[in-house]
């Protein structure tokens, strides 16, 4: 198969924009790819439509090869816009092999290890902003079936933490705990805000209960502090998701700096990208939990490895969204009761509907985490991704 043509969309989601690459085949097959790069949309668009030209006129089964290829050409490798670029087009070209031969994607990697995999929740807490107005949305989310919630408590703290905003935050954290006490775990984000010291005293002061993970606790950029932190806390650390191929996590496996990884199918390089990342992590014993809180190709797309990766732990999965996101996109895959089937259409599993992409155009968004406005993110007429409330 040839390529007859590579198009580009961007759709506004409320908190970002869903970057969306489709690519069409001289055979008349199509394949969703995702580049989804928060607050730099029209950058990441420009990095995937320059690949177009090394596609042309070759065979684009053979993805390996034109991946090292685009890769080694860019001459500057890695980074956020090449590598997302790069993994739009490359899920987007499994997706094609995998319909071209009436199979998932997974089939090509292996095969199936486990027909469902565990969610945690993400995106359960929009609009919180108290201890006791987390509490609440925590208790609804473990009522869908949730068993692991996951969510940022530090407001617009950065760089440092002063001890009333530990306090504060600790409050809302000691709030979620009891809530779900005997239902669900916690994971603690903290998007990448803090030095080490601030690091160090919220490490300490969750060890108390047992959290899952505290996630990227440290400014990206200094991966000798993570091995540090983990050394000294019995706080399971992740990291991952601001790390670019394979490359990029050697020296976290070296060096002890997490418990779990989490690279982003849509961001680290692709499919083969993160399976690569995870099989490594496999040989280190460090979980492999990929960050996945973008749009509908990237999560049918993590869907394809949690289907054939031996140590992936759990799927995040986002517990609202916007209410065009089913307008947009026929997925395979619904979450019921706190878990997804792995579907197993042919490719990816996943249908975009360009027409309805046309009716939510782009809509600048920026950065939220140090405006005050961290759980502003989503409309007042989000809907839940599940597929119905549990008992």
């Amino acid at each position: 198969m040839k390529l007859r043509s590579l198009t580009t969309y961007i759709c506004d989601a409320y908190r970002t924009n869903w970057v969306l690459v489709r690519l069409d085949t001289d055979e008349g097959i199509e394949g969703w790819g995702e580049a989804t790069l928060e607050y730099r949309e029209h950058t990441v668009e420009a990095a995937v439509l320059a690949l177009r030209h090394g596609l042309a006129g070759r065979e684009i089964g053979s993805i390996q090869g034109w991946w090292q290829d685009a890769y080694r050409d860019a001459y500057w490798r890695g980074g956020p816009v090449l590598t997302s670029a790069l993994s739009a087009v490359e899920m987007a070209l499994w997706d094609i092999k995998g319909k071209a031969l009436g199979v998932p994607v997974y089939e090509l990697l292996g095969g199936k290890l486990r027909g469902s995999v565990e969610c945690y929740a993400n995106g359960w807490f929009a609009g919180a902003k108290l201890p006791q107005e987390f509490a609440e949305k925590a208790r609804e989310a473990v009522g869908w079936g949730y068993r692991a919630l996951k969510w940022d408590p530090f407001g617009s703290a950065f760089r440092t933490l002063t001890p009333a905003a530990l306090r504060t935050a600790m409050a809302v954290v000691e709030a979620v705990a009891e809530a779900v006490d005997g239902k669900a775990d916690i994971i603690v984000e903290a998007h990448g805000r803090f030095e080490l010291a601030a690091a160090r005293q919220v490490a300490r002061a969750l060890e108390p209960l047992g959290v899952l993970w505290l996630e990227e606790p440290l400014i990206p950029g200094n991966l000798a502090n993570y091995a540090w932190l983990r050394e000294h806390t019995s706080t399971p650390i992740s990291l991952g998701e601001r790390l670019y191929t394979r490359w990029d996590f050697r020296e976290v496996f070296e060096r002890g700096c997490a418990d779990v990884v989490q690279p982003d199918v849509s961001h680290v390089g692709g499919i083969w990208e993160a399976r690569t990342t995870a099989a490594l992590a496999e040989l280190w014993q460090v979980g492999f939990a990929p960050h996945n809180p973008s749009g509908p190709v990237a999560n049918a797309a993590t869907l394809q490895l949690a289907a054939c990766t031996p140590n992936f732990t759990y799927l995040e999965t986002m517990a609202t969204d916007v209410p065009w996101r089913a307008e947009i996109a026929a997925e395979s895959s619904v979450v019921n009761g706190g878990v997804a089937e792995i579907p197993d259409a042919p490719g990816l599993g996943v249908r975009i509907d360009t027409e309805a992409v046309a009716r939510y155009p782009y809509v600048r968004h920026d950065l939220r985490h140090y405006s005050g406005a961290l759980t502003d993110i989503r409309p007042d007429d989000e809907v839940p991704l599940h597929a119905k409330e549990q008992g």
